[in-house]
């Protein structure tokens, strides 16, 4: 820049008098450019029906006292102890058994695994999703991830560059088509997981799969499919469970009170329990690869620390 304004100055005239400039003619201002929103192709008829159905069931779990968020009270109390073997039975034992059947739960003993990295998180939706539940969606994963966050201390961005952790708001007809996309964003995927994906039964709400590489206790993706035919609350409720569940809190347990690592519905958004059981997942004196008889002992100090303070 500065040789082009120097050869343009070499090239003035050397008058002593100024040359007498035309104004420039007015111009017209342009035209604002209008976005045109994104046509949204009509969910199909299997779609609409589900839509109905987890309606009726977000409609049936609030009747019965189900869906609570109030974070647990005075009618749940917990004690280390009962945190401390919460957080084994949550932590260090998967839902389904590698290989099997992931639409069956079937709690198999593991080890601890959680992110080592930076996560990447994209949020992406189906076709058939609505604009105003796009945003909302969008709005609730993003304010959650902050809180994922702080209670970990893992670093994690919204972006789609080269994501690592993808959450997916998908209506059956979108999902049903997912697997080629899914495929490409875990090369070597198993075919049992892609199953789980694509051929998620009515029952299962939402589902989250977390990869390793090389048989490492660390994770390197993440996948969380939920379904856009939910109602709000059903939606954010799947939000709160299966991205706490891709840190690494794999399991569900029966026992676990107020958490929303049970099966019972009792509690829709992540509870002070679950809270503690992220941090403990994430204490540095707890390390990736243990087994369960060796991160036992250490939990149970951990969580006697973080109910009643340092001993």
């Amino acid at each position: 820049m500065l040789v082009a304004l120097a050869a343009m100055a070499a090239c003035e005239p050397a008058v002593e008098t100024p040359p007498v400039q035309t104004p420039p003619e007015p111009t017209s201002p342009a035209p604002e450019m209008q976005m045109i929103p994104p046509v949204i192709p009509a969910a199909s008829a299997q779609s609409e029906a589900l839509r109905v159905y987890y309606q009726r069931l977000q409609n049936d779990l609030l009747t019965q006292g189900l869906l609570r968020g109030d974070g647990g009270g005075p009618d749940t109390p917990f004690t280390d102890v009962m945190l401390s073997r919460d957080f084994v039975r949550i932590a260090l034992y998967d839902e389904y058994a590698p290989g099997g059947d992931a639409t069956q739960a079937d709690p198999t003993i593991s080890r601890l695994r959680r992110w080592d990295q930076p996560i990447r998180m994209n949020v992406a939706f189906g076709d058939t999703i609505p604009a105003t539940q796009r945003d909302r969606d969008r709005a609730s994963v993003s304010a959650y991830a902050a809180r994922l966050s702080r209670l970990t201390g893992v670093p994690i961005s919204q972006t789609s560059a080269n994501p690592n952790f993808s959450v997916l708001f998908l209506n059956e007809d979108d999902r049903l088509a997912y697997a080629d996309k899914l495929r490409a964003f875990v090369p070597g995927i198993a075919d049992s997981s892609v199953r789980a994906f694509i051929n998620m039964p009515r029952s299962t709400l939402c589902l989250v799969i977390a990869f390793s590489e090389a048989n490492s206790p660390t994770y390197a993706k993440a996948v969380v499919v939920i379904r856009g035919e939910h109602p709000d609350l059903l939606r954010l409720s799947c939000i709160h469970e299966e991205l706490a569940q891709g840190m690494g809190l794999a399991n569900d347990s029966p026992q676990a009170r107020p958490s929303i690592f049970n099966d019972d519905d009792e509690f829709a958004l992540l509870t002070a329990h679950d809270e503690f059981l992220l941090k403990m997942l994430y204490d540095p004196r707890l390390t990736p690869g243990m087994s369960p008889a060796e991160a036992a002992p250490i939990a149970s100090q951990i969580a006697t620390e973080l109910l009643n303070g340092p001993v």
